[in-house]
């Protein structure tokens, strides 16, 4: 069994918890996701199934659009409402302003990660230091905010409940984001509510909840849910493939770059008759493979 399948997280699950359900529901321990959701998010996650987890890093490489909403006025010491109440620092700031400095954050920034994420400081996460109350410092990493845009204001007499959508690159904390934009404004903020919606091309609205997935499991349809490798990998170039070409493909040999119809992709599906044999790469006048699909 191999394929993507779309997985709709509910609240209060790991992103592990969700990789360890499906395992035990398609009965494989083959499973993989591409990109965490903290426990408090819902939406998309994309899993992939059998040999489609070496395809994962090509779906970690696209776009990302999270519907949020933040409340302005109180930071935690998680950034988001699983946290412990840290500063309260009244937001003074109108809609317009609020707008604007959402709008300030378009384009290729640099963002410092939370305490509470997952990345490695000499060897250890950043969410083990903090566990032990420790706060180091974190270099900023440069992240790509495509678009931004608030969505709706729920104003208190010193906060504000602000809703947001955002697409953005990976490595994006949105908690970070939220609070950056109160603190451009003078205040501080934390997430209440996250969902990703879109990862790429893929949409949660094509995606199926962990009830419809055990159901489908205990009918015996379970793989019905999945897409196909193929298909699966939306937003990279396709080529279908000669018998030919296809035989050299699946040995993983290196093309030519003016044999193949590449266009303007720098990474392409390699399809024959339906099936993705591979993913492949160009480098200068060649095309390599990155990942190949056992025959």
């Amino acid at each position: 069994m191999q394929g993507f399948l779309l997985v709709d997280k509910p609240g209060g699950w790991t992103s592990h918890d969700v990789v360890a359900k499906v395992r035990g529901l398609l009965r494989t321990k083959k499973v993989g996701h591409a990109g965490t959701l903290d426990p408090m998010a819902t939406g998309l996650l994309v899993l992939g199934i059998g040999a489609c987890t070496k395809l994962l890093r090509f779906v970690q490489e696209g776009r990302k659009t999270y519907e949020a909403t933040a409340l302005f006025g109180v930071a935690t010491d998680t950034l988001d409402a699983d946290g412990r109440e840290t500063e309260v620092l009244a937001l003074r700031a109108s809609a317009d302003e609020i707008q604007t400095a959402a709008e300030s954050f378009v384009g290729n920034i640099e963002q410092v990660p939370p305490m509470t994420s997952a990345i490695k400081i000499d060897g250890q996460r950043l969410y083990e230091l903090a566990r032990k109350g420790e706060e180091v410092e974190r270099p900023p990493r440069p992240i790509t905010i495509y678009e931004l845009a608030v969505v709706g204001i729920d104003a208190q007499p010193d906060s504000a409940s602000v809703r947001f959508v955002v697409t953005c690159s990976k490595g994006t904390y949105i908690r970070t984001l939220a609070d950056d934009i109160a603190r451009r404004v003078g205040s501080r903020a934390h997430l209440t509510a996250l969902r990703r919606t879109a990862n790429g091309s893929l949409r949660v609205s094509d995606a199926h909840s962990i009830d419809a997935l055990q159901t489908a499991a205990d009918e015996g349809r379970a793989h019905e849910m999945l897409v196909s490798a193929a298909e699966g990998l939306p937003d990279l170039g396709r080529i279908d493939l000669p018998d030919d070409v296809a035989a050299r493909v699946r040995n993983g040999v290196r093309l030519d770059a003016a044999s193949v119809e590449l266009g303007d992709c720098t990474v392409v599906r390699m399809v024959h008759e339906g099936s993705l044999l591979a993913v492949y790469e160009r480098q200068g006048a060649v095309v390599v493979p990155a990942a190949v699909l056992p025959s």
